[in-house]
């Protein structure tokens, strides 16, 4: 059977030939064939020319995903197997750390991979396919996983919108081996965490910010620290092992809140010298300016305010609002810890909107540090679009 053909627009081939692994629908001048969503396609040029080969979407903008830029290398269980060994080697520095037993093995299109993400947790993988190529590909991948990790159990976690525009149903439960208990414990950098890997954010864990984490504690000896959007209290944990004198977490979700005081615990830290806040931040924010509290170090890690590019103008009032309030809040000499995890704010711009909060909130700062995502999540240099969170360590006056 002949492999269905995409030919480009002429004009539209420069994308491909940098190596970008998207093509939009719009580029696509015809197709030869009838391929099906998820069916491997072959991708010419105006020119006739062989550039690549992908998968197809109808359904979404990205109408081809490309796997491959070599005319040789045939998309088959071979292939799919190759591309996670890759991965997996890449990550073998992680895997040999028994201080860390949580991290992200398998980053979508920055390990070749469109589509596909692969978490670890402790003995457990968590798999998110979310698109119609890997979606078709989804018997090759498990058993390739299965018997390069030999995990105790696979559970998916393909409940994200993105699905949705790919025409694919929201799914999740165990897909290999046992079903994950209700919290698996994972360490990170030595420290113990409880994780809930059937309905937790994301695939349970914040994996991507595992080595800013690791830079809080510097800040801490003797602080008073903010931890907003305070999810399970990951930085919290590392704020008190950085000797913070007291931690006021605030989340809006009970359930979460109620995890961060596991996490605590779980740490052997005290909760009783803690403050555990639940509610809206900007809402807790401003009462804690009306009332005149102060901290030493604020850390910000909220969720992603601009899921598109529609979005970012209404996301960056928000993330302006609650970095002024956080600029407010800090003492002279004081550290803001700010994050955005949005990938269509790019980081000129964030920093852009942190200035204008410092600017707004009268108050004089310096960038001490930029926070990016851990390097388990890499960014492809053909995918620019994979470098998604960004932040500033600020010492504020």
């Amino acid at each position: 059977m002949t492999t269905p053909q995409v030919y480009l627009k002429k004009g539209r081939e420069q994308s491909v030939l940098r190596r970008h692994p998207w093509i939009f629908s719009g580029a696509i001048g015809r197709i030869e064939g009838s391929p099906a969503n998820g069916d491997v396609v072959e991708v010419y040029g105006a020119d006739g020319r062989w550039l690549a080969r992908g998968t197809y979407s109808r359904r979404s903008q990205i109408a081809v995903r490309i796997l491959t830029w070599d005319a040789d290398e045939a998309i088959d269980n071979a292939f799919w197997r190759h591309r996670l060994e890759r991965a997996v080697a890449a990550r073998s520095a992680l895997a040999d750390d028994p201080a860390t037993t949580a991290y992200r093995l398998v980053h979508a299109e920055s390990d070749g991979l469109p589509g596909l993400i692969v978490d670890r947790y402790a003995d457990f993988l968590v798999v998110q396919f979310l698109t119609t190529g890997v979606e078709k590909q989804r018997g090759p991948i498990l058993d390739a996983l299965s018997d390069l990790l030999s995990p105790r159990g696979i559970f998916e976690r393909s409940d994200v919108e993105v699905r949705e525009k790919e025409g694919l149903p929201l799914r999740t439960g165990r897909v290999r081996g046992k079903e994950p208990p209700h919290l698996v414990e994972v360490l990170e950098n030595g420290h113990r965490f409880w994780v809930d890997l059937r309905s937790g954010q994301k695939t349970g864990f914040y994996l991507d910010q595992r080595e800013n984490r690791a830079r809080l504690p510097a800040f801490c000896a003797g602080a008073e620290v903010l931890d907003g959007f305070a999810y399970t209290g990951a930085f919290a944990v590392y704020a008190v092992a950085g000797g913070a004198s007291r931690v006021t977490l605030v989340e809006a979700s009970g359930v979460a809140l109620g995890m961060a005081r596991q996490n605590l615990s779980l740490n052997g830290v005290d909760i009783g010298q803690h403050e555990f806040v639940e509610g809206n931040l900007f809402r807790v924010l401003r009462r804690f300016w009306n009332e005149g509290r102060t901290f030493d170090v604020v850390v910000l890690d909220p969720p992603k305010f601009a899921p598109a590019v529609k979005d970012v103008e209404r996301a960056a009032r928000a993330y302006k609002d609650v970095n002024l309030l956080a600029f407010r809040l800090l003492r002279p000499g004081g550290v803001l810890f700010t994050t955005s995890c949005s990938g269509v704010v790019r980081p000129d711009l964030f920093q852009k909107i942190v200035f204008s909060a410092a600017l707004d909130a009268g108050r004089d700062a310096q960038i001490i540090g930029y926070l990016h995502q851990a390097a388990d999540h890499p960014v492809a240099l053909t995918f620019p679009e994979g470098a998604y969170l960004k932040g500033l360590i600020c010492r504020v006056w």
